[in-house]
């Protein structure tokens, strides 16, 4: 009986001795070991406790103690659920950067065996770029999105992630650095890694990096043959007609991948739209969302697009042109509308300087081709009482498919 005692205490003993390893070491790895030997010794305690964290969902406005996230990890990595997305916000319910950024690091080993990482707005710098890329990088088949955007990453921080992009063994799919303080140096050395490895990525947003037109860059990217990059957001990159012309190129090169384009927000201007019809022309072009926001168009870049969609109606599905001053050079995108081959569902011309005669205009091709159009936005144009006539009466049209119409 004393013997059992004995042997009884030095157990306990020895978890304590195991738990005050766990609360004074660093090191993430000898940690999770040191869990797996508490296990062994029929000690729950702390993984019971932040089990029952993450069931009610409390852990991000818990105040956990760096033992207790590391019984996060373990909990984590040893879940018989696979933890395919981890998304920060799950795990840190504050507004301070700083905290977020220090929950983030301990949280390190979840990260790299997660195939999407959600880290938007969570304060990493460059600096702090450093230790997630080396996580990444040792386990770079797994991951296929990664969301970064606005974190001050800047050029230093992009150029160490696209060491990470130029491994043969990176499967990543979906990258999103918006709002990051990329500029040329940084569009450079990730245009430099895709041209590496070029076959995974899918999706790509660079909103907001004031890129300019390095985004020529880009251009050996997207004719490269064994790129299938599909989405491609550069909305307020600073691009130009020039920038325009050499993505247009590309496309031309290359047509039959890319399904969704954004420049808004972009001096494309009118000569930029022009080069950009003559891919959407192309009977290879399977472009299906195009946004072009405040790009400076005018009638001219109107009747180069919908020329451009007349000659090839079967793919464009959303198409936006709010805040261009396009006017009553409208009419000839009601042109398009009602050929029967045309295939719009949405239709944003908010703010683009639609009178009467262009709101009639919509309204009479709407009612020769009423099948596909879903969505109708023409709020913010001077539209008089015959304008909205002319809607009011095509929504009493017994083929009117409108499900959301703005005006």
């Amino acid at each position: 009986m004393k013997q059992i005692k004995s042997s009884s205490e030095n157990n306990e003993k020895t978890v304590e001795y195991i738990k005050k390893m766990i609360r004074t070491i660093d090191s993430q790895e000898k940690s999770i070991n040191l869990f797996h030997c508490l296990n062994e010794l029929g000690d729950y305690s702390l993984v019971e406790e932040i089990q029952q964290y993450l069931k009610s969902g409390t852990i991000k406005e818990a105040k956990l103690s760096s033992s207790q996230w590391s019984a996060v990890v373990f909990v984590l990595l040893t879940s018989e659920k696979k933890l395919d997305e981890f998304n920060i916000n799950n795990f840190f319910g504050g507004s301070n950067k700083a905290e977020k950024f220090k929950v983030l690091q301990k949280l390190l080993p979840v990260i790299k065996e997660c195939r999407s990482v959600q880290l938007r707005d969570c304060g990493i710098t460059d600096e702090g770029c450093v230790a997630l890329t080396s996580a990444l990088r040792s386990n770079p088949s797994h991951l296929r999105q990664l969301n970064l955007s606005w974190n001050k990453l800047g050029n230093s921080g992009v150029t160490l992630l696209s060491t990470g992009l130029e491994d043969p063994h990176c499967k990543l799919e979906k990258l999103w650095l918006s709002n990051c303080g990329v500029t040329d140096e940084g569009c450079a050395a990730l245009a430099s890694a895709l041209r590496s490895n070029p076959s995974h990525l899918r999706e790509l947003d660079l909103t907001g990096n004031k890129l300019g037109d390095s985004v020529n860059l880009f251009s050996d990217v997207l004719q490269n043959l064994h790129c299938k990059l599909e989405r491609l957001w550069l909305s307020d990159c600073g691009i130009t007609d020039e920038g325009c012309g050499a993505l247009t190129s590309a496309l031309r090169s290359n047509p039959s991948h890319l399904r969704q384009l954004s420049l808004s927000g972009n001096k494309v201007g009118d000569s930029g739209v022009t080069l950009l019809s003559a891919v959407l022309e192309d009977p290879h072009c399977k472009l299906e969302i195009l946004w072009l926001c405040n790009c400076g168009i005018t009638d001219e870049g109107c009747a180069a697009l919908a020329s451009a969609l007349r000659s090839n109606l079967s793919h464009l599905r959303k198409l936006n042109l709010t805040g261009n001053k396009v006017g009553d050079s409208v009419n000839l995108l009601s042109a398009v509308l009602e050929d029967p081959h045309c295939k719009l569902e949405r239709l944003w011309l908010s703010n683009c300087g639609v009178t009467d005669e262009g709101c009639a205009a919509l309204a009479s091709a709407l009612r020769s081709n009423p099948s596909h159009l879903r969505e109708l936005d023409l709020s913010e144009n001077k539209l008089g009482k015959s304008g909205v006539k002319s809607l009011s009466e095509l929504k009493d049209d017994p083929d009117y498919k409108l499900e959301t119409l703005y005006y």
